[in-house]
């Protein structure tokens, strides 16, 4: 793309009023960005309202500042991945947005751009999850990256950044130079920046197997109006919507009704009922989504090709992972008695009959095991085997 034509995608993108809808008719209209500036107010009027089409003929007093910064970050490419900028109608934009009704009119990408989607799946949860919900997203994105598919998720703390490490993990070693992306985080934020600032090694090993994809202007904080919207981009992405934990007004919940009216299919992992962060998927479950013990269930559910229908589970969750509490060869006593639920310290004193001093050393001693995690309420659950 010349700098005529950047300069022309730029200002049509941040024209004040003329949103990604009354761009496509003026693009469908006249052509290219460029034509369209070169039309009268009249000719404008035909295709936009009269606001618009008065601020089209109004620069964008920020467009020189944006052309600079855009110029700049494209020429700078790094070692092992691209940047890139993908405009509606370009070859290598993702056809899967165009069933949004208002796809955007560009993408920024970094990552490995000559790469492509393949069958992906949206995994989105909780920014707070349970330690049991965050150990369940790194090992459905481990099992499910095993089985091919691209886990599509938003980077943020918590799920989103447990199923994009899960991905990476589950890596398949032939997978160099592959021609589909492992794992897709799309962001809120413009990507000449990382948010949150935890996730910067994250973003980074992403780019590097993966894509990073925003539409957002470089230079974008992190506004919270712009979360909701992007996740509009992760359900379209996924031939379906895998929900870990979600509270019952959760931004994944969003994400689960804008997969439903895209025609997608949408997933949701049971939890305990002790956990507002599970009553949300206990919702959708009610509401027909499907209910997902382990990746198989993904898998049958999306319809994907017989050879990828293996049992990819039970090694990365085995068998107590799915609610069986019967104790293993060699299981700590403790556990067994624990369950998966979360149990406050009381409980869990009536159910083993320990004083309460041996039952806090033992329970110390599992947490730094990383067998056992605490919750907020001074409840503790059980982490699945790795």
């Amino acid at each position: 793309m010349d700098k005529d034509a950047l300069r022309a995608w730029l200002r049509l993108s941040m024209t004040d009023g003329v949103g990604n809808e009354a761009a496509r008719r003026l693009l469908a209209c006249f052509g290219s960005p460029q034509t369209v500036f070169e039309q009268t107010h009249t000719a404008l009027c035909q295709v936009v309202s009269t606001k618009q089409a008065q601020a089209l003929l109004t620069e964008p007093n920020a467009l020189a500042v944006q052309c600079v910064r855009t110029q700049h970050w494209l020429a700078h490419q790094p070692d092992a991945y691209s940047h890139a900028l993908w405009t509606l109608g370009d070859a290598r934009y993702p056809p899967e947005l165009l069933q949004l009704s208002d796809p955007p009119l560009m993408l920024y990408v970094a990552g490995q751009t000559h790469a492509t989607l393949g069958n992906a799946i949206a995994v989105v949860g909780s920014r707070n999850p349970t330690p049991q919900g965050a150990q369940t997203a790194a090992q459905f994105g481990e099992a499910l990256s095993q089985a091919g598919l691209c886990v599509v998720s938003g980077l943020a703390l918590g799920v989103d950044g447990a199923a994009h490490q899960g991905a990476l993990r589950g890596q398949r070693l032939d997978a160099i130079g592959a021609s589909h992306w492992h794992t897709v985080a799309v962001v809120g934020t413009g990507l000449d920046r990382v948010y949150p600032r935890q996730h910067q090694t994250l973003a980074q090993e992403i780019a590097l197997h993966g894509l990073l994809v925003s539409e957002y202007h470089l230079g974008t904080p992190p506004l919270a109006q712009n979360f909701p919207k992007r996740n509009r981009i992760i359900a379209a992405l996924g031939l379906g919507t895998l929900v870990v934990e979600a509270a019952m007004k959760s931004g994944s919940l969003i994400t689960a009704q804008m997969a439903l009216e895209l025609g997608r299919e949408v997933l949701a992992i049971p939890g305990s009922i002790h956990a507002t962060q599970s009553h949300g998927c206990h919702a959708l479950i009610r509401q027909g989504a499907k209910l997902v013990e382990n990746a198989q269930d993904v898998l049958e559910e999306l319809q994907l090709a017989p050879q990828q229908q293996v049992n990819l589970f039970s090694e990365a969750l085995g068998e107590t992972a799915h609610g069986n509490i019967a104790a293993n060869d060699g299981e700590d006593p403790l556990l067994t008695h624990m369950g998966y639920a979360p149990v406050s310290l009381d409980a869990l004193q009536a159910r083993c009959d320990l004083d309460t001093a041996s039952l806090q050393a033992q329970l110390l001693t599992l947490e730094l095991d990383g067998a056992v995690g605490r919750l907020p309420g001074g409840l503790f659950q059980r982490l699945a085997s790795n």
